[in-house]
């Protein structure tokens, strides 16, 4: 039996931002797992930002764009480093 995918509501209110909350969970799961992140804004900002701190790490699939709210699958990869 396969296991539910793990979801990170971040309009869920906490003192922790949204980036936060998403470096916490990639940090969590392994490389290939996957979570779900819901966003009561457009969380392009933070695509950008993993992007360019974290280079290979979090793959994005949109899956709902919003408004109300955003829907996106976070798939852990490996960190790509400088060669």
């Amino acid at each position: 039996m396969a296991t539910a995918e793990r979801v990170l509501d971040t309009r869920v209110a906490t003192t922790r931002s949204c980036a936060e909350q998403t470096n916490d969970t990639l940090d969590e799961i392994a490389v290939g797992d996957s979570f779900v992140l819901i966003a009561d804004h457009d969380p392009v900002g933070l695509q950008y930002m993993l992007a360019a701190e974290r280079p290979g790490v979090a793959n994005w699939e949109l899956l709902d764009d919003g408004p109300p709210y955003w829907r996106v699958r976070i798939r852990k990869g490996q960190l790509k480093t400088a060669r």
